[in-house]
């Protein structure tokens, strides 16, 4: 796992240099997006596997991404209202108990 160095610099994998197309001396953006830094070659439209797709292949994207997410909020809503085999109360359960104080 690539770590940050002392000059907060950090060493791309070649695996995902390699599938976007990104050489020595390329540049690129650093974007915050939430939680997470989004980096892409400064030129990312141009390139293969950039920003510039068709309207479809767009929204197949979208649609991927979009299944992904549902599936995370089901997962999370799951784990919350489970209980344990050695208690009997739930997550929602001790916040309705601490609204009521």
């Amino acid at each position: 796992m690539p770590k940050v160095t002392s000059k907060l610099q950090v060493t791309l994998p070649k695996k995902i240099a390699d599938a976007h197309g990104i050489h020595p001396g390329d540049q690129i953006d650093f974007e915050s997006a939430g939680d997470v830094i989004r980096i892409r070659p400064k030129d990312a439209i141009s390139r293969p596997g950039g920003r510039a797709k068709s309207p479809a292949e767009r929204l197949r994207l979208f649609e991927e991404a979009t299944r992904r997410q549902q599936a995370r909020e089901r997962s999370m809503k799951v784990n919350s209202r489970s209980t344990s085999p050695d208690r009997e109360w739930t997550r929602e359960a001790l916040y309705e108990r601490v609204r009521a104080d």
